[in-house]
């Protein structure tokens, strides 16, 4: 009779476990899936950063000096 009381609130505690047991595991799994999903989103080896980079490094050559305008277009032609 005893153990009919004691194991009434035993299966609800059971479920719940250390920290909230299937909650906190499920939480984890999300946290887990959105940091995947945030490093994939941030990667900065993308292609469309590489283009408007190379095209910034050409600008400032330019302005430098270091490459006449006819180079410039020629280079600017390419990236395009």
């Amino acid at each position: 009779m005893m153990y009919g009381i004691y194991n009434g609130f035993g299966g609800w505690s059971n479920m719940m476990g250390w920290f909230g047991g299937g909650i906190m595991m499920i939480l984890f799994w999300v946290a887990l899936i959105y940091f995947i999903v945030w490093l994939v989103r941030n990667n900065k080896t993308n292609g469309a950063d590489n283009g408007k980079k190379a095209l910034d490094i050409l600008k400032e050559r330019y302005a430098k000096g270091e490459i006449d305008k006819k180079e410039f277009e020629e280079k600017k032609k390419d990236l395009s």
